[in-house]
């Protein structure tokens, strides 16, 4: 049967989409969605699903509209990805599956707080949040990909929902980080914080003990994690884990805020696990203190997470990590680690978070492969505010690598396409190879990636023989270096000093 649209209708619809029934009109559509990556999406979905968001004669107006319907169609994409579950057919499938539905929650969650009326979003924020929306949907696909399962169900989540932040993220940049939050601390935090990452009696300040002996309110930190979420309020929860060996994998997922884990030190509260993930923190605001994160894969096993974060405005401080490949997974959102010890072979240090390692000890271990990679960033927009920054750290062999001759270790290599990563007033032993740093595969990414090393030390540190890369440089200004640092990149100035945790926020 042919549809027939009458003259009259046509000239109507027409009307209805150049005259600004919409909020806008066509030529104003087009005019603005001209300097995004993606005008094409762009101009489809504004004329599609604008709902009178108003006109659009200032480039904040346009964002407003950009996020509204990003928003929209991120819920779309979330419910259409619910309903593909009964499609998977193995394990493995339906764990990519569930993956994916906790990633578009978080997106979800993400864009709402860019658009919150009740909550003042800075320019930074948004940045920081649209950021981490992408890099949402991007592990999503990848892990699909990667797992080499359910090629069937990428075209049925295929949606525009990436192109559409890709959009945002361009014409929002430019925003500075807070200088501080207005009454000196984020909302989340209370005065009496303060001293918690300093007392060296954590259990007489927590609110719950986990002990195996049976001499605290639980023998599992899962037990205290799960009741975390019944608690009341969303203040600061303190879990102290009584010294030994916990067998488990620890899951703080996004809607437990504020927790914070203390152990007894580092080598004394250990939490382990062998699956491909050892433990994973999502809430914001999360903190850790004294804990040694371990997975027991071994080397042989390949991907061996020990921790993954994609905690905003999350502290480590002196706990250590320890796996061999992919042992540090930095998903996303900001954090930062102080006086911590990370020891792995392959991209040990991974994801897309922005993230500041200050004054720790990384450690490269004898690889079966007779190669190290230290790090290997996961930034796929070039307008995405991530990267990792490794200041004041310093970076040596573990006891296993030792004396090892034949073994190559480099300071990182390009995951994606604009993949960054800074080494700044860092200590590199000799183990660190000439040329500093390893493709990924051919020339994937070496005129797009940004990477950088600032007045480092030691018998590695020379950059004589470092790679010619388009995009890699030897940083020699000051102000350049200072854009990695903790009070530019994560913004530390404006909520660390809430923890009492110890920092540099410059150079």
């Amino acid at each position: 049967m042919k549809i027939i649209i009458f003259p009259f209708l046509a000239t109507l619809i027409s009307c209805f989409l150049s005259s600004g029934v919409y909020g806008y009109t066509k030529s104003e559509i087009s005019s603005w969605c001209s300097q995004t990556p993606h005008p094409e999406s762009c101009e489809y979905f504004l004329v599609a699903g604008n709902q009178n968001s108003g006109p659009v004669t200032q480039k904040p107006d346009f964002i407003k509209a950009l996020l509204k319907i990003t928003l929209d169609r991120a819920k779309h994409a979330e419910s259409n990805t619910k309903g593909l579950g009964t499609k998977c057919r193995n394990k493995l499938e339906k764990a990519a599956w569930e993956d994916c539905i906790e990633l578009y929650d978080n997106t979800v969650e993400r864009l709402n707080m860019t658009v919150d009326p009740r909550k003042k979003c800075s320019q930074y924020e948004m940045q920081t949040w649209l950021s981490t929306a992408l890099t949402n949907l991007e592990t999503c696909r990848a892990g699909f990909e990667e797992l080499g399962v359910g090629g069937y169900l990428l075209p049925l989540m295929k949606n525009n929902v990436s192109a559409l932040i890709s959009n945002t993220l361009a014409m929002n940049k430019g925003g500075s980080p807070p200088e501080t939050y207005p009454n000196g601390f984020p909302s989340w935090v209370k005065p009496g914080d303060r001293k918690l990452l300093q007392s060296s009696s954590p259990g007489s300040q927590a609110n719950v003990v986990v002990a195996q002996d049976g001499s605290g309110n639980y023998k599992t930190v899962g037990e205290a994690v799960a009741a975390a979420g019944k608690r009341s309020g969303s203040g600061r929860y303190v879990i102290y884990v009584k010294a030994g060996s916990y067998n488990e994998n620890i899951e703080i997922g996004t809607k437990l805020k504020n927790i914070m884990l203390v152990g007894d030190g580092i080598g004394k509260t250990i939490i382990t696990g062998s699956k491909s993930v050892g433990g994973a923190v999502v809430g914001d605001g999360f903190i850790g203190r004294g804990i040694t994160f371990r997975n027991t894969a071994g080397p042989q096993n390949h991907q061996a997470v020990a921790l993954r974060s994609g905690s905003d405005l999350s502290v480590f401080y002196q706990c250590s990590f320890e796996g061999y490949q992919d042992t540090l997974y930095v998903h996303s959102d900001r954090q930062f680690y102080r006086e911590c010890d990370i020891y792995g072979t392959v991209d040990f240090i991974f994801g897309n978070a922005a993230v500041v390692l200050q004054n720790c000890n990384i450690y490269a271990r004898k690889p079966p492969n007779r190669t190290n990679t230290v790090t290997a960033q996961g930034r796929t927009d070039p307008n995405q505010n991530t990267g990792i920054s490794i200041h004041n750290c310093r970076v040596t062999a573990a006891s296993d690598l030792k004396g090892v001759g034949g073994v190559k270790t480099y300071l990182g290599r390009p995951w994606k396409q604009y993949s960054r990563t800074v080494f700044m007033k860092s200590n590199l032993d000799s183990i660190i190879d000439p040329a500093g740093w390893m493709p990924w595969s051919g020339n994937f990414a070496l005129d797009t990636l940004y990477y950088g090393e600032y007045l480092n030390t030691g018998p590695g540190s020379s950059t004589a023989n470092r790679v010619k890369w388009k995009g890699y440089r030897v940083i020699t200004s000051s102000t350049e270096a200072a854009r990695f640092t903790v009070g530019n990149f994560i913004a530390g100035g404006s909520w660390l000093p809430s923890t009492n945790v110890p920092f540099t926020s410059g150079l």
